[in-house]
């Protein structure tokens, strides 16, 4: 079974988490981000080329450059997330590779599994960023200070 939250991945919802909780247009320094969301800078150098590389952020060189959000937090759901750093879950490989079981035409097991699959996709793609920072401010989840502080930047 292939659906492991793995670090990697769990580092790539804390920099978009983080990224969130800004203004529109906010630029936040890499360096800002890894210390607020405790993610090694290394792996957010990694992490920050994938996500935009799947469109999720923008980079910005140099001097008054940073990190920002392309799209608006309701806009990108944890499935955005999961599926930029990370191949989709996958409950068995039965389900997307039916020829790799003799019994798959007719398995009831394997149309359980594509069920929990499918559930498991539909729950990612319904949960969007705006809705994990609005549940984080009211929870004890410390998310970074508020836009503005030290290393945020507005264009």
């Amino acid at each position: 079974m292939h659906f492991l939250i793995n670090r990697r991945t769990d580092y790539a919802v804390r920099v978009i988490l983080g990224l969130a909780k800004y203004p529109a247009g906010t630029r936040v320094s890499a360096q800002q981000l890894s210390e607020d969301m405790l993610i090694p800078l290394p792996m957010l150098y990694s992490l920050l080329k994938e996500l935009a590389r799947a469109r999720l952020i923008r980079t910005y060189p140099g001097a008054g450059g940073g990190v920002e959000l392309a799209h608006d937090p309701e806009d990108i759901t944890l499935w955005d997330v999961v599926v930029a750093v990370d191949r989709p879950p996958q409950v068995s490989e039965c389900v997307d590779h039916p020829g790799s079981c003799p019994f798959a035409p007719t398995c009831p097991v394997r149309r359980r599994w594509a069920r929990i699959q499918h559930l498991i996709q539909e729950e990612l793609e319904g949960v969007t960023f705006a809705e994990l920072v609005q549940e984080a401010q009211a929870s004890m989840f410390a998310l970074p200070p508020d836009p503005g502080a030290d290393g945020a930047q507005t264009p």
